[in-house]
Protein backbone atom coordinates (compact mmCIF):
# COMPACT_ATOMS: atom_id res chain seq x y z
CA UNK A 1 0.00 0.00 0.00
CA UNK A 2 1.39 3.37 -0.98
CA UNK A 3 2.25 5.95 1.66
CA UNK A 4 -0.10 8.87 2.14
CA UNK A 5 1.07 12.19 0.76
CA UNK A 6 2.88 14.16 3.46
CA UNK A 7 3.34 17.93 3.20
CA UNK A 8 5.62 19.95 5.45
CA UNK A 9 5.13 23.64 4.74
CA UNK A 10 6.31 26.94 6.18
CA UNK A 11 2.85 28.43 5.45
CA UNK A 12 -0.47 26.84 4.56
CA UNK A 13 -1.25 27.16 0.85
CA UNK A 14 -4.18 25.05 -0.42
CA UNK A 15 -2.68 25.31 -3.90
CA UNK A 16 -0.07 22.74 -2.89
CA UNK A 17 -2.75 20.03 -2.94
CA UNK A 18 -3.77 20.99 -6.48
CA UNK A 19 -0.36 20.28 -8.02
CA UNK A 20 0.00 16.87 -9.78
CA UNK A 21 2.18 15.13 -7.18
CA UNK A 22 1.11 11.68 -8.48
CA UNK A 23 2.87 12.45 -11.77
CA UNK A 24 6.68 12.37 -12.17
CA UNK A 25 8.01 15.93 -12.35
CA UNK A 26 9.40 15.35 -15.86
CA UNK A 27 5.84 14.65 -17.09
CA UNK A 28 3.96 17.48 -15.42
CA UNK A 29 1.41 19.04 -17.82
CA UNK A 30 2.19 22.38 -19.41
CA UNK A 31 -0.60 24.17 -17.53
CA UNK A 32 1.36 23.63 -14.29
CA UNK A 33 4.77 24.56 -15.68
CA UNK A 34 6.28 28.04 -15.92
CA UNK A 35 9.00 28.53 -18.53
CA UNK A 36 11.99 30.11 -16.78
CA UNK A 37 15.73 29.61 -17.25
CA UNK A 38 17.47 27.57 -14.58
CA UNK A 39 21.02 26.65 -13.69
CA UNK A 40 22.64 23.25 -13.99
CA UNK A 41 21.58 20.77 -11.32
CA UNK A 42 22.21 17.14 -10.46
CA UNK A 43 18.48 16.83 -9.74
CA UNK A 44 15.48 17.49 -11.94
CA UNK A 45 14.18 21.01 -11.25
CA UNK A 46 11.12 22.63 -12.85
CA UNK A 47 9.26 25.87 -12.21
CA UNK A 48 5.56 25.68 -11.43
CA UNK A 49 2.60 27.95 -10.78
CA UNK A 50 1.46 27.84 -7.15
CA UNK A 51 -1.57 30.04 -6.44
CA UNK A 52 -0.35 32.65 -8.90
CA UNK A 53 3.24 32.58 -7.60
CA UNK A 54 6.22 30.89 -9.24
CA UNK A 55 7.96 28.15 -7.28
CA UNK A 56 10.85 25.82 -8.03
CA UNK A 57 10.21 22.10 -7.55
CA UNK A 58 13.17 19.75 -7.12
CA UNK A 59 12.87 15.96 -6.97
CA UNK A 60 15.20 14.32 -4.45
CA UNK A 61 15.07 11.89 -1.52
CA UNK A 62 12.78 12.59 1.41
CA UNK A 63 15.77 12.86 3.76
CA UNK A 64 17.64 15.33 1.57
CA UNK A 65 14.52 17.41 0.92
CA UNK A 66 13.78 17.73 4.64
CA UNK A 67 17.41 18.48 5.46
CA UNK A 68 17.62 21.24 2.85
CA UNK A 69 14.23 22.62 3.93
CA UNK A 70 15.48 22.88 7.52
CA UNK A 71 18.80 24.40 6.41
CA UNK A 72 17.11 27.10 4.33
CA UNK A 73 15.01 27.98 7.36
CA UNK A 74 18.13 28.32 9.51
CA UNK A 75 19.88 30.49 6.91
CA UNK A 76 16.82 32.73 6.58
CA UNK A 77 16.83 33.29 10.34
CA UNK A 78 20.50 34.28 10.07
CA UNK A 79 19.56 36.80 7.35
CA UNK A 80 21.71 35.12 4.70
CA UNK A 81 20.74 35.75 1.04
CA UNK A 82 19.05 32.53 -0.07
CA UNK A 83 15.83 31.34 -1.67
CA UNK A 84 12.78 31.00 0.60
CA UNK A 85 11.59 27.53 1.49
CA UNK A 86 7.96 26.64 0.79
CA UNK A 87 7.36 22.94 1.41
CA UNK A 88 8.57 19.35 1.40
CA UNK A 89 6.32 16.85 -0.39
CA UNK A 90 6.93 13.24 0.66
CA UNK A 91 5.01 9.97 0.30
CA UNK A 92 4.40 10.55 -3.42
CA UNK A 93 3.24 7.68 -5.64
CA UNK A 94 1.77 7.37 -9.11
CA UNK A 95 -1.64 5.99 -10.11
CA UNK A 96 -0.29 2.43 -9.92
CA UNK A 97 1.09 2.94 -6.42
CA UNK A 98 4.72 3.11 -7.58
CA UNK A 99 6.71 5.38 -5.22
CA UNK A 100 7.93 8.68 -6.63
CA UNK A 101 10.79 10.87 -5.35
CA UNK A 102 10.09 13.45 -2.68
CA UNK A 103 10.08 17.10 -3.72
CA UNK A 104 11.49 20.28 -2.24
CA UNK A 105 9.51 23.42 -3.13
CA UNK A 106 11.13 26.86 -2.89
CA UNK A 107 9.99 30.31 -3.95
CA UNK A 108 11.28 31.74 -7.20
CA UNK A 109 13.38 34.82 -6.46
CA UNK A 110 11.84 37.60 -8.55
CA UNK A 111 14.19 39.60 -10.78
CA UNK A 112 16.88 36.94 -10.32
CA UNK A 113 18.71 35.01 -13.02
CA UNK A 114 21.07 32.04 -13.26
CA UNK A 115 24.48 33.06 -14.55
CA UNK A 116 23.86 31.56 -18.00
CA UNK A 117 20.89 33.89 -18.49
CA UNK A 118 22.99 37.01 -17.97
CA UNK A 119 24.34 37.12 -21.49
CA UNK A 120 23.00 36.65 -25.00
CA UNK A 121 25.76 35.28 -27.20
CA UNK A 122 28.99 35.59 -25.28
CA UNK A 123 29.94 36.23 -21.66
CA UNK A 124 31.97 39.40 -21.38
CA UNK A 125 34.94 39.56 -19.00
CA UNK A 126 33.50 42.44 -16.92
CA UNK A 127 30.22 40.56 -16.43
CA UNK A 128 32.08 37.42 -15.37
CA UNK A 129 34.19 39.41 -12.90
CA UNK A 130 31.12 41.02 -11.33
CA UNK A 131 29.46 37.62 -10.95
CA UNK A 132 32.53 36.18 -9.26
CA UNK A 133 32.83 39.18 -6.95
CA UNK A 134 29.18 38.78 -5.94
CA UNK A 135 29.72 35.09 -5.22
CA UNK A 136 32.79 35.99 -3.10
CA UNK A 137 30.66 38.34 -0.98
CA UNK A 138 28.02 35.63 -0.55
CA UNK A 139 30.65 33.08 0.47
CA UNK A 140 32.12 35.47 3.06
CA UNK A 141 28.65 36.09 4.48
CA UNK A 142 27.98 32.35 4.69
CA UNK A 143 31.31 31.62 6.36
CA UNK A 144 30.80 34.53 8.74
CA UNK A 145 27.71 32.78 10.21
CA UNK A 146 29.42 29.38 10.30
CA UNK A 147 27.92 27.86 7.14
CA UNK A 148 30.06 25.41 5.15
CA UNK A 149 28.57 25.18 1.66
CA UNK A 150 30.39 22.19 0.21
CA UNK A 151 29.15 22.85 -3.33
CA UNK A 152 30.06 26.44 -4.20
CA UNK A 153 29.45 27.25 -7.85
CA UNK A 154 27.85 29.77 -10.17
CA UNK A 155 25.21 27.15 -11.02
CA UNK A 156 24.07 26.92 -7.39
CA UNK A 157 23.62 30.67 -7.18
CA UNK A 158 21.06 33.17 -8.42
CA UNK A 159 22.01 36.75 -9.26
CA UNK A 160 20.07 40.00 -9.03
CA UNK A 161 21.19 43.32 -10.46
CA UNK A 162 22.50 45.65 -7.79
CA UNK A 163 23.27 49.17 -9.02
CA UNK A 164 25.87 48.18 -11.60
CA UNK A 165 27.02 45.11 -9.67
CA UNK A 166 25.27 41.85 -8.79
CA UNK A 167 23.92 40.40 -5.56
CA UNK A 168 24.26 36.64 -5.14
CA UNK A 169 21.75 34.30 -3.48
CA UNK A 170 22.29 30.69 -2.42
CA UNK A 171 19.97 28.29 -4.22
CA UNK A 172 21.19 24.77 -3.35
CA UNK A 173 21.91 24.05 0.33
CA UNK A 174 21.68 20.28 0.33
CA UNK A 175 25.43 19.76 0.97
CA UNK A 176 25.70 22.59 3.49
CA UNK A 177 26.54 22.34 7.19
CA UNK A 178 25.94 24.96 9.87
CA UNK A 179 28.58 25.13 12.62
CA UNK A 180 27.57 27.20 15.62
CA UNK A 181 31.18 27.57 16.74
CA UNK A 182 32.25 28.89 13.33
CA UNK A 183 34.36 27.34 10.58
CA UNK A 184 37.97 26.29 10.80
CA UNK A 185 40.49 27.83 8.40
CA UNK A 186 40.63 24.45 6.68
CA UNK A 187 36.89 24.33 6.07
CA UNK A 188 36.91 27.85 4.65
CA UNK A 189 39.92 27.07 2.46
CA UNK A 190 38.28 23.91 1.12
CA UNK A 191 35.08 25.77 0.24
CA UNK A 192 37.12 28.50 -1.46
CA UNK A 193 39.20 26.02 -3.45
CA UNK A 194 36.02 24.20 -4.49
CA UNK A 195 34.55 27.50 -5.64
CA UNK A 196 37.63 28.24 -7.74
CA UNK A 197 37.57 24.77 -9.33
CA UNK A 198 33.85 24.83 -10.10
CA UNK A 199 33.92 28.35 -11.52
CA UNK A 200 36.85 27.48 -13.78
CA UNK A 201 34.92 24.46 -15.06
CA UNK A 202 31.77 26.48 -15.66
CA UNK A 203 33.65 29.21 -17.55
CA UNK A 204 35.54 26.60 -19.61
CA UNK A 205 32.21 24.99 -20.46
CA UNK A 206 31.03 28.32 -21.83
CA UNK A 207 34.24 28.63 -23.82
CA UNK A 208 33.78 25.15 -25.29
CA UNK A 209 30.32 26.17 -26.45
CA UNK A 210 31.64 29.33 -28.06
CA UNK A 211 29.88 31.51 -25.49
CA UNK A 212 32.94 33.18 -23.99
CA UNK A 213 34.45 36.31 -25.46
CA UNK A 214 37.67 35.52 -27.35
CA UNK A 215 40.83 35.78 -25.27
CA UNK A 216 39.13 35.54 -21.88
CA UNK A 217 41.13 33.47 -19.40
CA UNK A 218 38.79 31.15 -17.48
CA UNK A 219 41.44 30.41 -14.85
CA UNK A 220 42.04 34.11 -14.23
CA UNK A 221 38.31 34.66 -13.75
CA UNK A 222 38.13 31.74 -11.32
CA UNK A 223 41.19 33.02 -9.44
CA UNK A 224 39.28 36.25 -8.90
CA UNK A 225 37.06 34.68 -6.26
CA UNK A 226 40.12 33.79 -4.19
CA UNK A 227 41.53 37.32 -4.15
CA UNK A 228 38.10 38.93 -3.60
CA UNK A 229 37.24 36.54 -0.79
CA UNK A 230 40.57 36.90 1.00
CA UNK A 231 40.52 40.68 0.75
CA UNK A 232 37.01 40.97 2.19
CA UNK A 233 37.59 38.32 4.88
CA UNK A 234 40.71 40.12 6.06
CA UNK A 235 38.87 43.45 6.16
CA UNK A 236 36.17 41.89 8.34
CA UNK A 237 38.24 39.76 10.69
CA UNK A 238 41.94 40.76 10.70
CA UNK A 239 43.48 41.81 14.00
CA UNK A 240 44.96 45.32 14.01
CA UNK A 241 47.52 46.82 16.38
CA UNK A 242 48.25 50.51 16.94
CA UNK A 243 49.56 53.00 19.47
CA UNK A 244 47.31 53.74 22.44
CA UNK A 245 47.32 57.40 21.42
CA UNK A 246 45.77 56.49 18.03
CA UNK A 247 42.28 55.67 19.31
CA UNK A 248 40.87 57.23 16.13
CA UNK A 249 42.01 54.07 14.35
CA UNK A 250 39.05 52.24 15.95
CA UNK A 251 36.58 54.66 14.36
CA UNK A 252 38.46 54.38 11.08
CA UNK A 253 38.16 50.57 11.13
CA UNK A 254 34.42 50.78 11.78
CA UNK A 255 33.95 53.27 8.95
CA UNK A 256 35.90 51.04 6.54
CA UNK A 257 33.61 48.14 7.36
CA UNK A 258 30.53 50.35 6.98
CA UNK A 259 31.77 51.36 3.53
CA UNK A 260 31.93 47.66 2.63
CA UNK A 261 28.33 47.26 3.78
CA UNK A 262 28.97 45.69 7.19
CA UNK A 263 28.22 46.69 10.78
CA UNK A 264 30.25 45.61 13.82
CA UNK A 265 28.06 44.09 16.50
CA UNK A 266 30.95 43.25 18.82
CA UNK A 267 34.65 44.12 18.91
CA UNK A 268 37.46 42.70 21.02
CA UNK A 269 40.07 45.18 22.29
CA UNK A 270 43.17 44.36 24.30
CA UNK A 271 45.83 46.76 25.65
CA UNK A 272 49.44 45.69 26.24
CA UNK A 273 50.71 45.58 29.82
CA UNK A 274 52.69 48.79 29.41
CA UNK A 275 49.69 50.54 27.85
CA UNK A 276 51.53 51.66 24.72
CA UNK A 277 49.68 49.49 22.17
CA UNK A 278 46.10 48.39 21.59
CA UNK A 279 44.96 45.39 19.56
CA UNK A 280 41.44 45.22 18.08
CA UNK A 281 39.59 42.50 16.25
CA UNK A 282 35.94 42.51 15.07
CA UNK A 283 34.01 39.60 16.60
CA UNK A 284 30.47 39.92 15.26
CA UNK A 285 30.13 41.50 11.81
CA UNK A 286 26.68 41.87 10.26
CA UNK A 287 26.12 42.45 6.55
CA UNK A 288 23.62 44.97 5.23
CA UNK A 289 24.74 48.29 6.78
CA UNK A 290 23.25 50.44 4.01
CA UNK A 291 20.18 48.23 3.64
CA UNK A 292 19.30 48.63 7.30
CA UNK A 293 19.72 52.40 7.23
CA UNK A 294 17.54 52.74 4.12
CA UNK A 295 14.81 50.51 5.56
CA UNK A 296 14.84 52.52 8.79
CA UNK A 297 14.51 55.81 6.94
CA UNK A 298 12.21 54.92 4.04
CA UNK A 299 10.93 51.36 4.38
CA UNK A 300 12.55 50.44 1.03
CA UNK A 301 14.03 46.93 1.10
CA UNK A 302 16.63 46.71 -1.68
CA UNK A 303 20.06 45.24 -2.38
CA UNK A 304 23.13 46.62 -0.58
CA UNK A 305 24.64 48.57 -3.51
CA UNK A 306 21.22 49.89 -4.48
CA UNK A 307 20.73 51.04 -0.88
CA UNK A 308 24.12 52.78 -0.94
CA UNK A 309 23.20 54.56 -4.19
CA UNK A 310 19.76 55.64 -2.94
CA UNK A 311 21.24 56.87 0.34
CA UNK A 312 23.78 58.94 -1.59
CA UNK A 313 20.92 60.50 -3.51
CA UNK A 314 19.01 61.09 -0.28
CA UNK A 315 22.05 62.76 1.31
CA UNK A 316 22.48 64.95 -1.78
CA UNK A 317 18.80 65.89 -1.62
CA UNK A 318 19.21 66.84 2.04
CA UNK A 319 22.28 68.96 1.29
CA UNK A 320 20.40 70.89 -1.41
CA UNK A 321 17.27 71.44 0.62
CA UNK A 322 16.59 74.80 2.29
CA UNK A 323 14.23 73.25 4.84
CA UNK A 324 15.27 74.01 8.45
CA UNK A 325 14.71 70.43 9.59
CA UNK A 326 17.22 68.56 11.72
CA UNK A 327 15.44 65.21 11.70
CA UNK A 328 16.90 62.89 9.03
CA UNK A 329 13.64 60.95 8.82
CA UNK A 330 11.75 64.07 7.72
CA UNK A 331 14.13 64.57 4.81
CA UNK A 332 13.86 60.86 3.99
CA UNK A 333 10.06 61.07 3.79
CA UNK A 334 10.31 64.19 1.60
CA UNK A 335 12.81 62.46 -0.72
CA UNK A 336 10.71 59.29 -0.91
CA UNK A 337 7.46 61.04 -1.79
CA UNK A 338 8.81 63.85 -4.00
CA UNK A 339 11.75 62.19 -5.73
CA UNK A 340 11.88 58.38 -5.67
CA UNK A 341 8.20 57.50 -5.95
CA UNK A 342 7.42 59.93 -8.83
CA UNK A 343 10.24 58.39 -10.88
CA UNK A 344 8.96 54.88 -10.23
CA UNK A 345 5.36 55.86 -11.00
CA UNK A 346 6.49 57.40 -14.30
CA UNK A 347 7.39 53.95 -15.63
CA UNK A 348 4.53 52.64 -17.82
CA UNK A 349 2.69 49.74 -16.24
CA UNK A 350 3.57 47.33 -19.05
CA UNK A 351 7.30 47.95 -18.46
CA UNK A 352 7.39 47.50 -14.69
CA UNK A 353 8.45 43.86 -14.85
CA UNK A 354 11.65 44.86 -16.65
CA UNK A 355 13.64 45.75 -13.51
CA UNK A 356 13.13 46.32 -9.81
CA UNK A 357 12.15 49.90 -8.88
CA UNK A 358 15.47 50.55 -7.09
CA UNK A 359 17.43 49.34 -10.13
CA UNK A 360 15.30 51.51 -12.41
CA UNK A 361 16.02 54.54 -10.23
CA UNK A 362 19.76 53.77 -10.27
CA UNK A 363 19.73 53.47 -14.05
CA UNK A 364 17.79 56.74 -14.42
CA UNK A 365 20.52 58.45 -12.39
CA UNK A 366 23.18 56.98 -14.68
CA UNK A 367 21.21 57.83 -17.81
CA UNK A 368 20.83 61.42 -16.70
CA UNK A 369 24.57 61.72 -16.14
CA UNK A 370 25.37 60.33 -19.59
CA UNK A 371 22.83 62.58 -21.30
CA UNK A 372 24.07 65.65 -19.44
CA UNK A 373 27.66 64.77 -20.35
CA UNK A 374 26.74 64.24 -23.97
CA UNK A 375 24.78 67.47 -24.34
CA UNK A 376 26.86 69.63 -22.01
CA UNK A 377 23.83 70.75 -20.03
CA UNK A 378 21.68 69.72 -17.08
CA UNK A 379 18.98 67.69 -18.83
CA UNK A 380 15.54 68.06 -17.17
CA UNK A 381 14.24 64.94 -15.48
CA UNK A 382 11.14 64.67 -17.68
CA UNK A 383 13.40 64.52 -20.74
CA UNK A 384 15.68 61.98 -19.04
CA UNK A 385 12.76 59.71 -18.17
CA UNK A 386 11.35 59.84 -21.70
CA UNK A 387 14.75 58.98 -23.16
CA UNK A 388 15.43 56.21 -20.62
CA UNK A 389 12.01 54.59 -21.06
CA UNK A 390 12.06 54.66 -24.86
CA UNK A 391 15.76 54.12 -25.58
CA UNK A 392 16.78 51.77 -22.75
CA UNK A 393 14.06 50.20 -20.63
CA UNK A 394 11.65 49.37 -23.43
CA UNK A 395 14.29 47.20 -25.11
CA UNK A 396 15.11 45.05 -22.07
CA UNK A 397 13.69 41.63 -21.34
CA UNK A 398 11.39 41.29 -18.32
CA UNK A 399 13.61 40.20 -15.43
CA UNK A 400 10.70 39.61 -13.04
CA UNK A 401 9.51 36.75 -15.26
CA UNK A 402 12.35 36.35 -17.72
CA UNK A 403 11.63 33.76 -20.40
CA UNK A 404 15.11 33.57 -21.90
CA UNK A 405 18.53 35.20 -21.87
CA UNK A 406 18.13 38.92 -21.15
CA UNK A 407 19.69 41.67 -23.16
CA UNK A 408 23.11 42.89 -22.09
CA UNK A 409 23.43 45.73 -19.63
CA UNK A 410 23.36 49.17 -21.21
CA UNK A 411 26.58 49.85 -23.09
CA UNK A 412 27.20 53.47 -23.97
CA UNK A 413 30.00 54.89 -26.11
CA UNK A 414 32.71 57.04 -24.60
CA UNK A 415 31.57 60.63 -24.95
CA UNK A 416 34.10 63.34 -25.57
CA UNK A 417 33.91 67.11 -25.65
CA UNK A 418 31.76 67.60 -22.54
CA UNK A 419 33.04 67.56 -18.99
CA UNK A 420 30.56 66.14 -16.46
CA UNK A 421 30.12 67.88 -13.14
CA UNK A 422 29.77 64.55 -11.35
CA UNK A 423 30.27 60.87 -12.05
CA UNK A 424 27.39 58.40 -12.51
CA UNK A 425 28.10 57.18 -9.00
CA UNK A 426 27.42 60.58 -7.46
CA UNK A 427 24.95 62.11 -9.90
CA UNK A 428 21.68 62.87 -8.12
CA UNK A 429 18.20 63.83 -9.19
CA UNK A 430 17.37 67.41 -8.30
CA UNK A 431 14.05 67.26 -6.46
CA UNK A 432 13.17 70.68 -7.86
CA UNK A 433 12.71 68.98 -11.26
CA UNK A 434 9.81 67.05 -9.77
CA UNK A 435 7.87 69.88 -8.20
Amino acid sequence: MADALRITASAVDPGLLALPWSTPLAKWPSENIVSLPKGLSRHLVRFADLSGKVVAVKETTAEMAQREYDMLGNLARLDVPCVDRVAVIAGRSDADGTPLPAALVTSHLRFSMPYRALFTRVLRPDTATRLVDALAVLLVRLHNVGFYWGDVSLSNTLFRRDAGAFAAYLVDAETGELHEQGLTPGQRAYDLDLARTNIAGEIMDLAAGGRLEHGVDAIAIADGIVSSYRSLWAALTAEESFEASEAWRITERVERLNALGFDIGEMSMEATTDGTHVRIQPKVVDAGHHQRRLIRLTGLDVEENQARRLLNDLDEFRARSTKPWTDEEMFAHEWLTRVFEPVVRAIPYELRAKLEPAEVYHQVLEHRWYLSQSEGRAVPLAEVLTSYINDVLRHRRDEATIMGPPTETMSLPVITGAVPTASPETAAIDWRDLV
